[in-house]
């Protein structure tokens, strides 16, 4: 899907496509992720072990700097600055500037930056930088690729490094019946894969890629600015993707289970309704 309007009061500001504009975005903000790397940075409490620093705020102005000048009848929702916008076009772009800001503040490379457009009731274009290897997963909403270099290859599931990243910060609203901690010490789990914790969304965009056969998470998804991305990546290029119960992602219970096929997929799920049962 590449959403490009001609003529009427957007015809000026379309010259651009959104598949073009997400990625130039998401560049943007992982340049200045990149710049302010091991330099001291001040932090902005938000909640209680949650908290911004001066590279989130940069890199959220500099991503809608790129959005506004070429969308600015569309509505944005950052993760630092909130909603801003009319938004009268059904059009909404979805912005996290930096994923894994506690990993990045300790001078840890694992964060990513994302991007997404949701139009009407699909995403239509998503980008994840990772900052430190110059890679842009991307999106039209009909295929998934990961840029490097200028070069475009497409992204490849594969669940044989049964490598399955979960993710372990709260809140955690299943946790009666569903907790990330608890499916790692399920011996049906440590059986069949292994556990590694990335503590940022960029894992998501892993499993398209292949660099990881699943990840898992509880949570309400639906218009996250940190999943949009990764669940459209995952989408595109062909992954099992399910909420927690198995039923239809933003359905149900919530949260994430997206696989590299219907095999690993149907297995963590049996982990996961393990949890389930004893509860019953």
């Amino acid at each position: 899907m590449r959403a490009q309007v001609k003529g009427g009061i957007y015809g000026a500001c379309m010259s651009i496509t959104d598949q073009d504009l997400v990625i130039e975005a998401a560049e943007a903000g992982a340049a200045v992720v990149r710049s302010h790397y091991g330099s001291s940075l001040t932090r902005f409490q938000k909640s209680a072990g949650d908290f911004a620093t001066t590279a989130d705020i940069e890199a959220e102005a500099a991503i809608l700097d790129v959005l506004r000048a070429a969308r600015p009848h569309d509505l944005m929702v950052g993760e630092e600055s909130g909603r801003a916008g009319a938004g009268e076009n059904d059009r909404m772009w979805l912005v996290d500037p930096l994923c894994g800001t506690l990993n990045y503040a300790v001078r840890n490379m694992l964060a990513s930056v994302n991007v997404a457009l949701r139009a009407g009731e699909q995403i239509a274009v998503a980008a994840s930088a990772d900052p430190f290897t110059n890679e842009v997963f991307w999106t039209d909403g009909i295929a998934a690729y990961v840029r490097r270099g200028g070069m475009d290859q497409p992204l490849a599931p594969s669940a044989e490094s049964r490598l399955v990243d979960v993710n372990l910060d709260p809140p955690f609203p299943n946790n009666e019946v569903f907790s990330a901690a608890r499916m790692l010490a399920d011996e049906g789990f440590i059986e069949q894969f292994r556990p590694r914790v990335v503590s940022t969304t960029l894992a998501v965009a892993w499993v398209a890629a292949g660099r990881r056969a699943a990840y898992v998470t509880d949570g309400h998804l639906r218009d996250s600015v940190h999943f949009a991305a990764g669940i459209a990546l995952c989408q595109a290029a062909g992954c099992v993707i399910t909420g927690i119960d198995g039923r239809p992602i933003h359905t149900g219970t919530g949260g994430l289970v997206v696989a590299a096929d219907e095999q690993t997929h149907a297995a963590l799920l049996t982990i996961v309704g393990n949890q389930r049962a004893t509860r019953d």
